[in-house]
């Protein structure tokens, strides 16, 4: 049951993840601001009473495209939905993609559930609630109080990068879904392409007891493959093998995927897998280490993708501008985006799987410093934007921290008084802990602990990257220099006790528009580009480069587009007959 076109983003938000019977709940729905914190205590959530503006869904509030300024940092949503009766066999569940950041739901004021996180998706059971073919009041309250030390505030609340337009209440696509009594949480495919043969690793809800058939249908570019098996009463996850004969690798020329149908009992989802690996090998002819796809290394170019849009910031206005920005990257060469501290929106993911780009993601980080409840936070966010986005062939890299933001500690000192912050020992041991527990959720990619800049360094990692911005002319000086401090066994870029073993050396932001003081970008971009890569291109130490950015946003200017996604004049093609971005 697909969403209606004249809704903004009608396609089913999760191509790697979608049943066939769901409702898309996007448009105008009715919403109030709460800015004195009543709306409890006179129970708007009983949806009796009369909320005086409409809000698009998913736009979060305070974007144009949402219709509603940011007025305070409480909102509620209301709006009736209707189940059909042909869907009583099934469990209905109400999924939320993102909202930022403490959501309550209510159906005919019954508290269904309450989430508290702003980048990753939750479900609510309605079914013991639903009164099939009548409409049904349905209303949320959204929290995104930054401010209140007694409640959530943003000193571990994740809050990424929203300098550029915040991420206020629901801003990822609201949907009501079919499963079946017994269900599936979550299918991960791990592909072996030097076995020929992908691992599935089924995670199911299962009450039943009886035995359950779990099937595969794997669309290949010749047929199919199909692989049945039994469940046990209860059990809640299985792992097994599939061959894949004459396997079709995903790359970047040629990103092909394979189309899955799971059944088990009597839900089924749509998903898909592409074949391919994420490792690292040594450049043939060096000693220099590069990550790997398909066991051949590849040299990075990517850019830092802050992923915004001035109408919607988070959110996109349509499927097809999600798709331009996979292509505008292609356009210019690019093989690579990092999409920085914001866990993506799942189509744009499709889009990079698709039409063949890597990604770098990013775990949004706190403001705060790194005390239990930041700590929580970041474990739970890790674990299900890992859960959430397994299947995307396009990720290769996951980036638990970027620049040691959230990591410092303040210090009391005697001197004069002021306040000191530092990263504490068990601070970046416990990072450290982090890289190892990302890694025990996935082993088929390559986790950075820290993404440094600014005397920030790494423990653990399986990239040893870094940041810098220079003027055009002084970066073949800055590079030699790296390349002679990197070795294995090295310290450089380690925090005390750890070391460099044997890691790709890149960069993972470069660029001129913090070279220069007081720059925010208006410069001569076409020279100092020029010039940077030029040196990066005499180091073949140096495994890749992320330039920084992607797009203009509000106060940087260093895109490679403008803000609005319009072109740029570069220069690039009067520096030598036929030169371009490429």
């Amino acid at each position: 049951m697909m969403g209606q076109s004249t809704i903004p983003l009608p396609e089913h938000p999760r191509p790697d993840f979608n049943r066939s019977i769901w409702k898309n709940l996007n448009g105008m729905w009715d919403f109030r601001f709460d800015p004195n914190n009543i709306g409890l205590i006179e129970k708007w959530n009983l949806g009796e009473t009369k909320f005086d503006k409409e809000i698009a869904v998913p736009f979060p509030w305070g974007s144009n495209l949402s219709g509603v300024k940011d007025d305070a940092n409480i909102g509620w949503y209301s709006r009736s939905i209707n189940v059909p009766s042909e869907w009583k066999t099934k469990k209905t569940f109400i999924t939320i993609g993102a909202c930022d950041w403490e959501t309550t739901l209510w159906l005919d004021g019954n508290l269904i559930g309450k989430h508290c996180g702003g980048y990753v998706p939750f479900s609510f059971n309605l079914t013991p609630y639903l009164k099939y073919d009548s409409d049904q009041k349905l209303v949320i309250r959204v929290d995104d109080d930054a401010g209140d030390p007694s409640k959530f505030k943003r000193g571990h609340a994740l809050y990424g990068k929203q300098g550029y337009g915040n991420a206020r209440g629901i801003w990822q696509t609201v949907y009501l879904e079919a499963r079946g009594k017994d269900y599936i949480e979550a299918v991960h495919f791990n592909p072996d392409i030097d076995n020929s043969k992908i691992n599935v690793s089924a995670h199911i809800k299962n009450d039943s007891e009886d035995i359950l058939p779990l099937s595969l249908k794997i669309k290949t570019d010749s047929g199919f493959i199909t692989h049945n098996i039994q469940i046990k009463p209860g059990q809640q996850k299985r792992n097994f093998d599939i061959e894949i004969p004459n396997m079709r690798l995903w790359s970047l020329d040629d990103p092909f995927l394979y189309g899955v149908e799971v059944s088990f009992g009597e839900d089924v989802i749509q998903t898909y897998f592409g074949m391919r690996k994420i490792s690292t090998k040594i450049l043939p002819g060096t000693d220099y280490p590069y990550v790997a796809l398909n066991n051949k290394p590849i040299y990075l170019q990517m850019a830092l993708d802050q992923s915004y849009h001035p109408d919607g910031y988070y959110t996109f206005p349509n499927d097809n501008f999600i798709k331009e920005e996979i292509l505008r990257s292609k356009s210019i060469g690019l093989n690579g985006i990092r999409i920085h501290i914001k866990t993506e929106v799942p189509r744009k993911l499709y889009w990079a799987d698709k039409l063949g780009l890597l990604v770098v993601q990013d775990l949004p980080n706190s403001w705060g410093e790194p005390d239990k409840l930041m700590k929580d936070e970041i474990k739970y966010t890790l674990e299900e934007m890992i859960k959430r986005d397994y299947n995307h062939p396009s990720i290769f890299s996951w980036v638990i921290f970027n620049e040691q933001w959230g990591l410092y500690t303040t210090n009391d000192s005697d001197d004069n008084n002021q306040n000191e912050r530092e990263i504490l020992p068990e601070t970046y041991d416990w990072v450290a802990s982090m890289y190892y527990y990302a890694k025990s959720l996935d082993q088929s990619r390559l986790i950075e602990d820290n993404s440094p800049c600014c005397g920030g360094l790494h423990t653990v990692t399986d990239i040893n990257s870094w940041h810098n911005y220079l003027p055009g002319y002084e970066w073949e000086n800055y590079l030699k220099k790296e390349a002679e401090k990197n070795f294995k066994g090295g310290s450089h870029l380690y925090y005390r006790g750890f070391k460099q073993d044997n890691q790709p050396f890149m960069n993972s932001e470069c660029g001129n528009v913090w070279g220069y003081k007081g720059s925010t970008g208006d410069i001569d971009w076409s020279y100092d580009y020029h010039a940077m890569i030029n040196s990066f291109r005499i180091f073949p130490e140096l495994a890749g480069w992320v330039y920084t950015e992607h797009h203009d946003v509000i106060n940087e200017w260093n895109g490679y587009w403008r803000f609005d996604r319009s072109k740029k004049y570069t220069g690039v093609e009067e520096i030598f007959d036929g030169m371009t971005l490429n």
